[in-house]
């Protein structure tokens, strides 16, 4: 950041207290709870990914059409992103949380008995919008953090958000495998009116400062994102980590499934589960965007997801021979990348979260949904890379997104 962003985001800071109801500071179970909060409310944005071989066939949906099906809950979570969390700076948060809470209960609950996959379609769409609350809680976190100490908040709460991303997969997987696809969603309503209940009798009431109808507020989305430079920047990179992120994680079942690895569904989930492991140094970037090294922290995290993808390749040209070095450094490239991606994000939503308090709200659904779209880019590209040049298309198509981030940083 130049030294005019600085002075902008510490006048931020200065502005911002006391910023949420009573003035208490958020506490160690209280992180814990929003991290854990965010991680099972996440996985049901991406278990749809590992359940639509299953849920087309026992709909009678055509293969063309069972995509629909993970790209539903996605889009519902994108039309949150832009239409429901900017409520978050006009209405009470723990109201709103709430609120979208039942709602994801609800939707969960209908998925778990659909009868069709046109109405399964439509209420994972309304699932995922619901499941945009999470872009409300880490604001609430973030405004309950002590002064200085908001990029470890994040980062702690963030940890709980890619370790739920990074084991929706797996979880689904295993309980689809035991049970049915159904299942899945059944428990999930079950762990989200579990999640309402607690939240509803911890969660601290934080009214919003902007004075504004919601019209003005979604107009203002544009506006911001023109206005402040820094969201601009570190929504881009995001982006571009998020599409290296998705770009690995969708075709890296396609490659183990292939000789030398040849896993099966539960292997390949008990893959997933090895990547997670990235999500633990999470604080540690936290903690240093609160110490002053945001952008060498930056450089570092792009680095990494580089030289992951690079290991990744040549792990994956394996062809025949022993399996077991190859996928231990094909995991080990699962984890680096997850540093990357976590790394990168928790910088961001530290150097956003900081940038006006009354527009915190629409700048974390901008930031994310920005994000968001770059992971789509992502999984589309890896599809296309696969059937063109196979693992090792995949990896360079990924490793570009990289390269792109890393010249972002420099121009900075």
């Amino acid at each position: 950041m130049n030294g005019t962003d600085n002075a902008r985001i510490a006048t931020a800071e200065l502005a911002e207290r006391p910023r949420h109801a009573g003035g208490s500071t958020i506490t160690r179970s209280q992180t814990l709870l929003f991290a854990a909060s965010v991680g099972i409310i996440v996985t049901n944005l991406f278990a749809p990914q590992t359940l639509v071989g299953l849920i087309g066939p026992s709909l009678g949906a055509a293969a063309s059409a069972s995509g629909l099906v993970s790209m539903a809950t996605l889009l519902g979570y994108a039309a949150g992103l832009f239409f429901l969390v900017p409520l978050s700076d006009l209405v009470e948060n723990r109201v709103l949380v709430l609120r979208m809470l039942c709602a994801a209960v609800l939707a969960a609950a209908v998925a778990s008995f659909a009868p069709s996959a046109t109405s399964l379609l439509v209420v994972l769409f309304v699932l995922g919008a619901a499941c945009s609350c999470i872009q409300v809680l880490v604001p609430v976190a973030a405004s309950m953090a002590p002064p200085g100490q908001e990029g470890r908040v994040i980062g702690d709460v963030m940890s709980g958000l890619m370790i739920g991303i990074l084991l929706s997969r797996p979880i689904a997987s295993l309980v689809a495998d035991a049970f049915d696809w159904r299942a899945f969603y059944g428990i999930s309503a079950a762990a989200l009116a579990l999640l309402a209940i607690l939240l509803g009798l911890t969660l601290p009431r934080r009214r919003p400062l902007a004075q504004a109808r919601y019209a003005g507020l979604i107009a203002s989305l544009v506006r911001l994102l023109r206005q402040e430079p820094v969201l601009r920047r570190r929504a881009f990179t995001a982006s571009l980590v998020m599409a290296a992120f998705s770009v690995f994680w969708t075709a890296v079942a396609l490659r183990l499934a292939a000789p030398p690895f040849d896993l099966g569904q539960k292997g390949i989930a008990l893959f997933a589960l090895v990547g997670a492991g990235g999500a633990a140094v999470t604080p540690v970037f936290g903690r240093a965007g609160d110490r002053g090294f945001t952008r060498s922290a930056t450089i570092l995290c792009h680095l990494v997801l580089i030289a992951a993808l690079g290991l990744a390749a040549w792990a994956g040209a394996a062809k025949a021979g022993g399996a077991w070095l190859p996928l231990i450094l094909m995991g080990v490239s699962a984890v680096l990348l997850d540093i990357g991606v976590t790394g990168d994000q928790t910088l961001g939503r530290r150097a956003v979260n900081l940038l006006q308090p009354k527009a915190r709200g629409r700048i974390n659904g901008l930031f994310v949904g920005i994000f968001f779209i770059g992971g789509a880019i992502g999984s589309l590209l890896a599809g296309l890379a696969w059937a063109w040049g196979g693992w090792t298309a995949v990896c360079a198509t990924g490793a570009v997104f990289g390269v792109v981030a890393l010249v972002v940083d420099w121009v900075e």
